[in-house]
């Protein structure tokens, strides 16, 4: 069995799973929050893939949604690495839980792992705030 290490992150969002859902699955948004590791995104002339400013350099993004189910699976490439990143938002009352999950890429050692996952609660407690900001 050849298995990877992984880690889980996810935040309770205080505002419905299909507003929840929508402004994730927009790739447009993605700099609003994931503001680590993402400076600005733009669209490629293949609608399924966003090119993507990062502190590491240009990558490319693809989201694989599926609102029903609250999947948001997405596709990550730079010229390090690759990343397959299973993603969900699922009910939570009145509000969601978005939970997204990360397996060590073979590129990256341990350390350095743990190190960008740990930033990634910077994102998601940015995520938080920026959905549940009381709008004008």
């Amino acid at each position: 069995m050849n298995t990877s290490r992984s880690v889980t992150k996810s935040v309770t969002i205080d505002r419905p799973p299909d507003e929840v859902f929508a402004f994730l699955a927009d790739p447009a948004n993605w700099p609003r929050w994931a503001v680590v590791n993402v400076r600005s995104v733009e669209p490629t002339e293949d609608p399924q893939w966003w090119r993507m400013a990062t502190p590491q350099g240009p990558a490319r993004l693809r989201i694989r949604p599926h609102a029903a189910l609250g999947v948001l699976d997405h596709d990550y490439l730079d010229d390090t690495a690759s990343w397959q990143v299973p993603a969900r938002v699922v009910p939570n009352g009145t509000g969601a839980d978005f939970m997204i999950t990360f397996f060590r890429p073979p590129t990256l050692s341990d350390e350095d792992f743990l190190r960008q996952t740990a930033l990634v609660d910077t994102e998601l407690a940015t995520l938080k705030d920026v959905l549940e900001r009381p709008r004008p």
